[in-house]
């Protein structure tokens, strides 16, 4: 599978409402970014954590870097405690650069299995079995859909409930589409640096399936 394709089978896995960027797994222990944490401090190198926030936001990353290597000098439960600390810094500051709320460190296991996925894909060196994972996922979700509308295609024009009901399957189909659509085109962002990219919209719900049927039915 070539890069395109594998960022935009990420892509999709956040159309599909999997997880939006900011409750993905940031902030668990065997997530990426306290993974950068830990080996910032096993290195002695601070960049690797840095690198997981704005520049702007570097202060606060360095001063618990500093607290937790002196209390590791020092050992015992309180290197213990210092460790975790940093931790939840990063988290908490990487997590505020995305506009997200920082509700503490969760446990490790709490991976979204698209998340997983793309991790593994990372890791092994094959996307194989993520693309599988998104093309299966999104093929019956589109299949689901597309059956539906066509099942309750033919109402009777005057049974003004049954042509409701259609409006409303059709809404919920032609906005998936768009949505998988749209995903699609991610790779043009990919490549940007992260100053240059949109900014995330915090609050925004990546399914609209669940909108009144009359009211969405307007934006067609």
């Amino acid at each position: 599978m070539n890069a395109r394709t594998a960022v935009i089978a990420v892509a999709l896995a956040a159309a599909l409402g999997w997880a939006t960027p900011a409750a993905a797994h940031c902030d668990t222990l065997d997530g990426p970014v306290v993974g950068a944490a830990r080996e910032a401090l096993a290195t002695g190198k601070v960049e690797h954590a840095l690198v997981w926030v704005q520049k702007d936001d570097e202060r606060p990353i360095r001063e618990a870097f500093a607290k937790a290597r002196k209390a590791r000098a020092a050992g015992g439960a309180a290197a213990e405690r210092a460790d975790t600390a940093f931790y939840a810094t990063l988290v908490r500051v990487h997590r505020k650069g995305e506009g997200a709320p920082f509700t503490g460190l969760k446990p490790a296991g709490e991976i979204e299995p698209p998340i997983a996925a793309a991790d593994r894909a990372l890791a092994t060196g094959n996307a194989q079995d993520l693309e599988q994972l998104i093309v299966e996922r999104t093929r019956s979700g589109l299949r689901q859909r597309y059956d539906t509308t066509v099942q309750l295609r033919e109402y009777d024009p005057m049974d003004v409930p049954a042509g409701r009901d259609y409006v409303g399957a059709y809404v919920q189909y032609v906005h998936y589409v768009e949505r998988l659509y749209d995903a699609s085109d991610a790779d043009a962002h990919a490549h940007a640096p992260a100053s240059a990219r949109p900014a995330p919209h915090v609050g925004q719900s990546a399914h609209r399936d669940h909108a009144p049927a009359a009211a969405a039915a307007h934006a067609h």
